[in-house]
């Protein structure tokens, strides 16, 4: 209850950036407090990223925001995410897809072992966390109807094209020091939309960034 408030605040704070209504219902209905390490819990409703181990960060609340309504997900669906972090992306998914199912990747297996127990803590059973090299996709339970990349890319790994579905959407950010957040959709060719300068950490793989 104590974070009742300050989640109502960003919510507010949210809707300047013209996100929809469905968006806005997963964000206010995710505790984000759940999905974060003890220290920095206190700024679980402020709109930043933060620090969640492993070098890694948790996106802002307005980018997750944003790439969800970009992906304009429908009831039921199935999506891969690529770079689960501590869980809080696919939980927003979840509440928008409800009945589906998010299958998120993570390089690092001791963030995808905190990502399962935040999601369970948090009382989400339709997520699953694979330890994995995202650039490859997860083929086996392709073709998927959205993809969502929380890892900058030198490019569009060609694994994900190949696993989403026709006229499937992604949204995926591109480059290292210079990033651009894109809209990808699978039609007869491949359509990319600039979305706006982002910062990302890098996506690491056979198809990403090498150490």
């Amino acid at each position: 209850m104590e974070y009742k408030t300050e989640r109502d605040e960003l919510i507010e704070e949210l809707k300047s950036y013209g996100v929809g209504e469905r968006v806005l219902k997963a964000m206010r209905k995710v505790p984000r407090h759940l999905f974060l390490p003890e220290e920095v819990r206190k700024y679980a409703y402020v709109d930043r990223p933060l620090p969640i181990g492993e070098d890694q960060t948790i996106s802002a609340p307005h980018m997750v925001a944003m790439m969800c309504d970009l992906l304009d997900i429908k009831k039921g669906m199935q999506i891969l995410e690529v770079g689960a972090g501590c869980g809080y992306h696919a939980a927003v998914m979840v509440e928008v897809v409800e009945d589906g199912h998010i299958y998120t990747v993570e390089r690092r297996e001791s963030l995808a072992n905190t990502a399962r127990e935040n999601l369970k803590v948090a009382g989400y059973s339709n997520v699953t966390v694979i330890v994995g090299d995202g650039t490859l996709g997860l083929s086996e339970h392709a073709p998927y109807d959205r993809i969502s990349v929380a890892c900058a890319a030198p490019d569009i790994p060609p694994p994900l094209l190949e696993q989403l579905k026709f006229g499937g959407k992604m949204v995926i950010p591109i480059g290292r020091h210079s990033q651009e957040l894109y809209l990808v959709e699978k039609k007869d060719n491949i359509i990319k939309k600039r979305s706006g300068g982002v910062m990302f950490v890098p996506l690491m793989g056979r198809y990403g960034f090498h150490e």
